[in-house]
């Protein structure tokens, strides 16, 4: 359980990422599954080549940071429709990862990352690692809280909400939206790089599906927190992350197929977006008559004194 706890604060990284795109700018980008791998294939390749891996973590940023900004450009220079675009960015960035990585997958054993200083002291795997790593996604987490306070992040979070109303102000939505999604695949490339040195391998098809890990984090998360505050609501998709993966721990300790991943992640989304709809139609329903009472009364004390009114202006 720990190791999936581990995973789910690495994870916490990526989830950010896409709430800044799902929730903050309400765009559904598909970058997602490929710049993980971007990320991914960077590290691992520069870490070979013998780089610093905090270095490598950075340019696995770098790199998705440029196949967000790739996303953005083609949407609001091209004129191309958002999912469209991030389609057409997710399926380049395959023979992208393909060339980087020079084939389908890059090992790391025996290489230098950024957990072998936890793995040398004995902490990684326990709770005292688990802690060093919630202090770091911490600290990530009150930087996006910060970002999204400053002038530049209330006008992306005014561009999600009401775009044309801030361009009215003379903010170019153009450069919010490229900026924000350069941003989202920026954490989630550097995610890539972290779960590359961590599980010890970078692969192709590490990212497939990626987006789907990242919309459960994001809407579970935030299901089971307030988004009363912005603090709540960045701090909830790290706890989705981690509640994500602690599920599917759960998944394959009962025995369930590994295979059956994919379609167990599908059906958490799919509960996390119906049941707060059910519930709100619930309520609607059980306030109805109540509701439709209230007004009829309403409109029954209206009706006499209006019926009161006219018989004293006949008098």
């Amino acid at each position: 359980m720990i190791g999936a706890v581990e995973v789910g604060l690495i994870y916490g990284v990526m989830a950010l990422g896409v709430y800044l795109t799902f929730r903050v700018l309400n765009f559904p980008d598909l970058t997602v599954d490929g710049s993980f791998t971007t990320g991914a294939a960077t590290a691992a390749m520069g870490i070979l080549a013998g780089w610093n891996p905090v270095l490598a973590t950075l340019a696995g940023f770098a790199t998705g940071f440029l196949a967000g900004t790739v996303t953005g450009l083609l949407h609001t220079k091209g004129k191309i429709d958002g999912l469209l675009a991030g389609i057409l960015t997710m399926i380049a960035l395959w023979s992208v990862n393909l060339r980087i990585m020079d084939g389908a997958n890059v090992p790391l054993l025996r290489q230098q990352t950024a957990f072998t200083p936890m793995r040398e002291a004995g902490i990684l795997g326990t709770w005292s690692g688990v802690a060093v790593l919630a202090l770091a996604i911490t600290g990530l987490g009150l930087v996006v809280v910060w970002f999204l306070t400053t002038d530049l992040g209330l006008s992306i979070r005014a561009t999600g909400d009401n775009g044309p109303m801030i361009s009215s102000f003379g903010v170019s939505t153009d450069f919010t939206k490229t900026l924000t999604l350069a941003l989202s695949n920026g954490f989630v490339g550097m995610c890539g790089a972290l779960i590359a040195q961590y599980q010890g391998f970078a692969d192709i098809s590490m990212g497939i599906g990626l987006i789907l890990v990242g919309l459960a984090s994001v809407i579970m998360g935030q299901a089971v927190l307030s988004q009363r505050t912005l603090l709540l609501a960045v701090f909830a998709v790290v706890v989705g992350a981690v509640l994500y993966r602690l599920i599917i721990f759960a998944a394959l300790r009962v025995g369930l197929d590994p295979n059956d991943m994919k379609a167990i992640t599908a059906l958490l989304v799919v509960g996390a977006l119906l049941v707060p709809r059910w519930k709100a139609m619930g309520s609607r329903f059980g306030r109805g008559p109540t509701a439709t009472t209230t007004a009829t009364e309403r409109a029954a004390s209206g009706a006499e004194t209006s019926v009161a009114a006219t018989s004293a202006k006949g008098a």
